[in-house]
């Protein structure tokens, strides 16, 4: 399975992309799945029924959490985590919490995260590919990779439409519900994938 694991609605003040919109145009987009990861929230569960929707997308939620360490993909039971922990702190908590953290976008200029955190093992995924990165910043992440052996998922963290599943991930095992997603995180389950084109959507 196909998911695109760093997507942003209107929920974040950065993304131009309705909810409504997402739910309907991401099967077009080569994925059968997506996460919704807007910034320090996850009130995208009180608009829609997490799972899989009746035109069979899988949609999971999650949330990008910002420190002053770097930014991290958060998947678990954090609902009503509060803002502002630090990069230490927070690992901790997911990790003591059976939830899973990924560094999102590791060498972007400006939202780098810090490497100790990986060298202490803290955040043990990070995001090999990331859509709105430049290709010198997501190669970077091969150091890491090399370094700590480290293995990659890629998501497009999209903020428009257009950007949904331009890259991917690929999922071994089948995914239907949070746990199972955490479960194939866990396990290294996955490889990233970059579409080569999106599907098009038929007009009836």
């Amino acid at each position: 399975m196909k998911f695109d694991i760093h997507v942003h609605t209107n929920l974040s003040p950065c993304s131009q992309i309705p909810l409504t919109d997402l739910l309907a145009e991401a099967p077009f987009k080569g994925v059968q799945g997506i996460c919704i990861t807007d910034h320090d929230t996850m009130d995208v569960r009180k608009k829609i029924k997490e799972g899989v929707q009746s035109n069979g997308l899988c949609v999971l939620f999650g949330q990008e959490y910002s420190t002053q360490e770097g930014d991290f993909l958060l998947f678990g039971p954090f609902e009503q985590l509060i803002p502002g922990l630090s990069a230490n702190l927070l690992l901790q908590y997911v990790g003591n919490s059976g939830g899973v953290a990924i560094a999102a976008h590791p060498f972007r200029k400006g939202r780098s995260v810090s490497e100790h955190l990986i060298k202490k093992q803290l955040c043990t995924i990070v995001e090999g590919v990331n859509g709105r990165n430049s290709q010198q910043e997501n190669e970077a992440v091969l150091s890491w990779q090399v370094d700590y052996g480290l293995k990659p998922v890629g998501g497009s963290d999209a903020h428009t439409l257009d950007e949904v599943g331009s890259v991917s991930t690929h999922f071994t095992t089948p995914i239907t519900d949070r746990a199972d997603f955490i479960r194939a995180l866990k396990r290294g389950d996955f490889q990233h994938v970059v579409p080569q084109k999106t599907l098009t959507r038929q007009v009836v």
